[in-house]
């Protein structure tokens, strides 16, 4: 019989509950069509797989995603990839919408979402509560979050990382004394308060919290009856602080890098930017880490194919440095630092460099692209260029700030 250790004995009663409903406006165009969560990511994932691939990992199998915000992408995706669970064994996932069920409003804000689902977590009475932000990128064990949640007696636990002061403005940001336990928590500061030991780091949360169950639900009552934001950052985890025991639980990485490896690619810049480290000669984030790996759902699709015509002057299909994922075929064009997500086509004679492009792009002859992100299924006309003419590019798409350019979905080339 196996042995249930006070580990184990945390993961069997806790109740993950995944929040990924939000909108990201900072990385529309790419959520005009979809949710944050479901954005597709390094090719063959969408990003909320990063935060289910840790439950997975972590033995955590009991799961509730709590959706919004055109929501349909997600679900699909949840549906076709994750639902590898076994009920009988008292497994599941669920993609939970809204239901107006303890309000009559959607979801007002992170700790709002839950509030409404209330009847969910009674339902199925864990001991522990894990609440994860669907949206961030990083590998983590959270059995050993919920070990020290258990051991330290805290009826809160916020998982930290130590982070850049200047980068932390739109972080919540904490203050601890020598047991850990948080003596303060300011929500996005302008003016972050750095750690006594280095006065470039701040200790920032990672939007991942461990409540005993009891306290979460009568945390979100007494906020439900309050004029707040409704948010665990900015009103639940400070509402707490002094009055219950809140603890703060040291980022342990399973990326095995140097550094330690999270990112909130909120912003089109940071998406474009972790996406690129994945083509690195030593990426900072490893997906073929077989220890711990990222599931996701992709159809089946034939090989990968580059085609090579020695006869014809310049038609070189290559691809250096760059993912190419099953499916796509680089046809005589030459593709180099670069994302192909599944059945792309890259025709004869055309250049993409640094560029992501989704499900289905289509690089028509002679086109050039640099620095660019394509949504699914847009034809890139022949002849083309992209990421040439700034100028140019603004006037018909998204540019970002350091000049890349964002193409949506439905994409009009012509006047």
């Amino acid at each position: 019989m196996k042995r249930v250790t006070p580990r184990t004995s945390a993961i069997i009663h806790t109740l993950a509950v995944i929040l990924a409903g939000g909108q990201g406006e900072r990385l529309y165009p790419l959520t005009k069509h979809r949710a944050k969560p479901a954005v597709p990511f390094g090719g063959i994932y969408r990003i909320v797989d990063f935060a289910l691939s840790n439950c997975l990992n972590s033995q955590l199998k009991r799961i509730c995603v709590l959706t919004q915000y055109k929501s349909d992408s997600l679900d699909r995706h949840i549906r076709l990839g994750w639902n590898i669970f076994s009920y009988d064994r008292g497994e599941f996932i669920f993609t939970i919408p809204p239901q107006l069920r303890a309000s009559e409003k959607w979801y007002q804000g992170t700790a709002d979402a839950v509030y409404q689902n209330i009847y969910t977590i009674e339902r199925e009475n864990p001991e522990y509560v894990l609440i994860l932000c669907g949206d961030h990128i990083y590998k983590m064990d959270y059995s050993e979050l919920l070990e020290f949640h258990v051991a330290s007696g805290a009826d809160v636990t916020v998982s930290t990382i130590e982070f850049p002061r200047e980068a932390a403005c739109h972080l919540g940001v904490l203050e601890i004394d020598r047991n850990q336990r948080i003596v303060g928590f300011e929500e996005k500061p302008k003016n972050p308060k750095p750690i006594p030991s280095n006065p470039n780091l701040v200790l920032a949360s990672m939007g991942i919290y461990v409540f005993r169950t009891p306290v979460l639900i009568q945390s979100l009552l007494d906020d439900a009856a309050k004029d707040t934001s409704h948010d665990f950052g900015r009103n639940i985890i400070p509402n707490l602080i002094g009055n219950t025991n809140v603890y703060a639980f040291n980022f342990k990485d399973m990326n095995q890098k140097d550094g330690k490896y999270w990112r909130d690619i909120g912003t089109l810049d940071a998406y474009f930017d972790a996406n690129m480290d994945l083509i690195s000669i030593d990426p900072q984030f490893n997906l073929y880490d077989k220890e711990w790996p990222i599931r996701t759902y992709v159809r089946s699709y034939p090989p990968a194919k580059t085609i090579w015509a020695l006869e014809l002057e310049g038609r070189v299909g290559a691809a250096i440095n760059s993912i190419i994922s099953q499916g796509s075929i680089v046809s005589g064009g030459r593709v180099r630092n670069s994302i192909l997500s599944p059945e792309v086509r890259i025709n004869s004679y055309s250049q993409v460099d640094e560029c992501i492009l989704m499900n289905g792009v289509d690089v028509g002859r002679h086109s050039k692209l640099r620095r660019v992100i394509v949504d699914k299924y847009v034809r890139i006309p022949p002849g083309i260029e992209i990421g040439y003419n700034p100028e140019e590019d603004r006037r018909r798409f998204t540019v970002t700030e350091s000049g890349v350019v964002v193409i949506p979905r439905n994409a009009c080339f012509w006047d």
